[in-house]
């Protein structure tokens, strides 16, 4: 059973709502907190181990973007739950990376769940991070599963004086993690559109068994993408239609153009997922094609052999009397007759086409 999987289990009969700490983890890392406090005019930074140090920005006028790297302190999640008047669901949302992307709304802020999807080279597999986000009026808070470089285009975006996004509130901020993580998608699509051109010219030229497992899991890996993503693309389209004050209009806009990304994206998959059942088809048409190769080489040979084995067997008999045992040249008689019925045969087959 996987390490979500027993997180699971363990949660059986107990309250919603309810945190588990990473037993498995004797002395886990204390979370650092990141944030980031800009307006149009005005920017701050700095990094933090209390959530103390959080509540002034819970009513700032200012734009906030808290990032906490780790979900693996539980007091931590429970006192920024209290701090931010977040729900124990929400809370267990957060602690629980297995979520699927969704969308719930608790009028006072939004709560999302993404996945972020990077192929490792090393292992040939796709691997998941989760990332929480809670949408509040002045104020985003992204949770990571563990430290990763995906949104640093985002913090880069917003050190730098001016731009769209140092104008814009916590909604378009929110908008631009969205869709960071989802253009990160295409790096992972064009990956996988290269590893499927070269299994497509190997499975070609030719066929062997480890080829077969590299479509297995190439299957899974679309497999996984396509359990990601499609739920996105309902989160996005709720964001985009949801009549909430914590979206503005001038944002909803631009939510739709992550929507076509998403569109995108799903055309793309099934594309993949066309093509590697055609690898697959590919490969079980090749190996059977190379396997009657190999039967038709041998039903020849044993034809060729049909007749000599037959007159081997007949002069091979233990009677006295024999006619053409007498003869002097019977022994050559008896190759010149086996070499003469064998190449007539083998001309006959390749006159037919059969070799």
């Amino acid at each position: 059973m996987s390490r979500h999987g027993k997180r699971r289990a363990k949660k059986l009969g107990l309250p919603p709502g309810t945190l588990l700490p990473h037993v498995e983890e004797a002395h886990p890392e204390a979370s650092k907190i990141t944030i980031l406090d800009y307006d149009d005019k005005r920017f701050h930074a700095e990094q933090t181990y209390l959530v103390d140090s959080l509540l002034p920005y819970k009513t700032s006028q200012t734009v906030t973007w808290i990032n906490i790297d780790t979900i693996n302190d539980v007091k931590l999640l429970e006192k920024l739950g209290a701090a931010f008047n977040l729900h124990p669901l929400t809370l267990e949302d957060i602690q629980s990376a297995d979520q699927r992307p969704k969308l719930d709304d608790y009028e006072t802020y939004l709560y999302l769940d993404l996945k972020i999807l990077s192929y490792n080279q090393e292992k040939n597999d796709i691997e998941q991070e989760a990332l929480s986000l809670v949408l509040g009026p002045t104020y985003v808070i992204t949770f990571h599963e563990r430290e990763s470089s995906v949104l640093n285009p985002i913090r880069d975006r917003i050190r730098s004086h001016g731009g769209r996004i140092r104008r814009m509130g916590a909604d378009y901020l929110a908008y631009c993690l969205v869709d960071t993580v989802v253009d990160h998608y295409f790096v992972l699509m064009e990956k996988l559109d290269e590893k499927i051109e070269s299994l497509q010219d190997n499975v070609m030229s030719n066929p062997t068994p480890t080829l077969l497992r590299e479509i297995n899991d190439l299957k899974q890996m679309i497999i996984t993408l396509r359990k990601t993503i499609w739920p996105l693309r309902d989160v996005i389209v709720r964001m985009e239609r949801r009549d909430s004050n914590l979206i503005l209009d001038s944002t909803r806009i631009y939510l739709r153009d992550v929507y076509d990304h998403t569109i995108h994206i799903m055309d793309t998959i099934e594309t993949f997922r066309d093509l590697v059942s055609g690898i697959l088809d590919i490969y079980l048409s090749s190996s059977s094609n190379k396997l009657n190769e190999v039967i038709k080489f041998l039903t020849i040979i044993s034809t060729i052999f049909i007749p000599l084995t037959f007159l081997a067997g007949v002069y091979g008999m233990n009677f006295r009397h024999f006619p053409e045992l007498d003869w002097q040249y019977g022994y050559l008689y008896f190759w010149m007759f086996n070499i003469s019925a064998a190449s007539s045969m083998l001309y006959y087959f390749k006159k037919k086409g059969w070799l």
